[in-house]
């Protein structure tokens, strides 16, 4: 009897416990029907709250619009390419590395021909208009937010599943990472419209070829049903808010940069470029950025060409340039690395962000630098003359001075000693620049190309008429000596060892006359 009841109360919890699933199955068609949500999960990781979902396809490349987009910065923005155009007023607004257009074509071969394809889950940003609104009632009297840009209605008790908002006449969505794969997909988009897109360059410039649809169904044997349901696939995706409650703007704009940077560094590294462009956590690359924006010797000025190369790490030989952003990140980091010795990254890991107090001394020594190295009578011919005339060496078209501070090499490797004597031999910088002015005079830093100067051999190689990159730590040892900050007589016959090698080419070692001699007949140059 006791058992035949049993059985009765096992099946009306099974028929119950049917009936609830039921009714939560129809509550949540009710909510999900609703096209201006999304049903997520709410997580929180680092500060940042943020939701977990899936969208199709289609639904993706129609409604999320690359990081360029950002009101932030769309001053900027190039519509022909998608990408931020970087000068000193957008330097510090970018949120993006540029999108190479070449890698479109493969990304859309891949999700037609690869059946077994898949995409990493994506994270965006939503945006709402009120945030570039100062005024906005959004923004209390502090300008701090009063309310997030995400708009979150849990489903559950304990709030971690429910419905975020994406209703398309309020909101914005941005890619912050993933945006090559935003680009794959919209053209893969394109291609089932249209039937064919455009091969791109990396600047999106377009190829006389083009990708067509049909090419692809007769060789992969494409269905018409698969085709179809390509549009409806789904990726996952992760929203974040653009502006978090109780964020001012400013604090917004640094969360989403370092959140990009942190993505990217535990995927696919950034070039050290990109990284010095958009670093919000590393703080010689903010020391850097700030002086290449606000320093004169490098502020951008009306009927002055730039003075900083953002993008690449080397100068061309007919550029304009002074420097590269990524030699001031080397030069601060030589340099300031000497005194903020735990601002340097371990390898694989991110750096932590200094604060404010130690980050404005940081820039403040760093502007002192500067402040003193324009003044050498190098950079003050920089009023007359162009750098190209100033880079160039003497056999060169044109003719040229041949002068190592205009060669991001030689700039980090002063850098390099001047660290060394100011923070670790306690040499004031004015005891410094005396000597370095004396010896500017003199043509100490230019005709790298002739025997005489010291950096012969060092910083250029005479038998490959070029710059050898190789032996900056070698350059920078000789300036400390020179200006006195070698008091070893060992680390001096180390130096003097070393300079008698880089002065040697297939065992023919040459003086400082131009003559060839024995190694050990090679001294070192005499102190400032």
């Amino acid at each position: 009897m006791s058992s035949q009841k049993s059985d009765i109360n096992r099946k009306l919890d099974m028929k119950k416990s049917k009936d609830n699933l039921d009714k939560l199955t129809n509550l949540l068609d009710q909510q999900l029907s609703n096209e201006n949500a999304i049903a997520v999960q709410k997580t929180e990781m680092g500060g940042t709250e943020a939701y977990i979902g899936s969208v199709s396809l289609e639904w993706f490349a129609n409604r999320v619009n690359f990081a360029s987009y950002l009101p932030l910065i769309n001053s900027k923005y190039n519509p022909s390419t998608h990408n931020i155009e970087i000068d000193a007023e957008s330097i510090d607004e970018i949120k993006q590395r540029p999108l190479d257009w070449s890698r479109q074509a493969a990304l859309v071969q891949y999700l037609l021909s690869r059946k077994n394809h898949k995409f990493p889950p994506v994270l965006v940003v939503i945006n709402q208009d009120w945030t570039n609104n100062s005024r906005a009632q959004e923004w209390d009297k502090q300008g701090k937010a009063i309310t997030s840009t995400t708009e979150f209605t849990p489903l559950d008790s304990q709030g971690s599943f429910g419905l975020l908002n994406i209703s398309p006449e309020n909101i914005t969505i941005y890619a912050l990472d993933g945006q090559h794969r935003l680009m794959g997909v919209q053209g893969l988009m394109e291609l089932l419209k249209n039937g064919q897109i455009p091969r791109y360059k990396k600047d999106k410039t377009p190829y006389e070829s083009v990708m067509k649809i049909a090419d692809f169904i007769q060789q992969h044997h494409l269905s018409s049903t698969y085709l179809e349901n390509l549009t409806q696939e789904k990726i996952g995706i992760e929203f974040i808010p653009a502006v978090a409650q109780g964020e001012t703007h400013a604090d917004a704009s640094r969360r989403i940069r370092s959140i990009f940077v942190h993505v990217n560094l535990m995927a696919v590294p950034l070039t050290k470029g990109q990284l010095t462009q958009l670093d919000e956590d590393d703080g010689f690359s903010i020391v850097a950025r700030k002086i290449a924006v606000s320093h004169p010797l490098f502020a951008q000025q009306e009927n002055r060409k730039p003075r900083v190369n953002w993008n690449s790490a080397t100068i061309a030989s007919k550029s304009t340039v002074l420097t590269t952003l990524q030699a001031l990140k080397d030069m601060s980091e030589k340099y300031l690395g000497e005194k903020y010795d735990h601002w340097k990254r371990e390898k694989g890991l991110i750096s932590m962000r200094p604060d404010d107090a130690e980050l404005n001394t940081g820039i403040q020594e760093f502007t002192r630098l500067f402040d003193n190295l324009a003044n050498l009578p190098s950079y003050k011919i920089l009023e007359d003359m162009d750098t190209p005339a100033l880079r160039r060496f003497s056999f060169e078209k044109e003719g040229g001075v041949g002068n190592m501070l205009f060669r991001p090499v030689g700039q980090v490797a002063l850098a390099q000693a001047l660290g060394i004597l100011v923070f670790k031999k306690g040499i004031s910088l004015e005891t410094i620049f005396k000597k370095l002015s004396k010896f500017d005079k003199q043509g100490g830093f230019s005709g790298m190309e002739f025997p005489k100067s010291i950096w012969y051999g060092v910083l250029y190689d005479p038998n490959r008429k070029r710059i050898v990159v190789s032996g900056k730590d070698l350059a920078a040892k000789l300036l400390v000596y020179i200006l006195g900050g070698v008091k070893d007589s060992m680390e001096r016959a180390q130096i003097r060892t070393a300079l008698a090698k880089a002065r040697t080419f297939e065992n023919r070692t040459i003086n400082f006359y131009g003559e060839f001699v024995e190694p050990k007949e090679v001294g070192l140059p005499d102190l400032l």
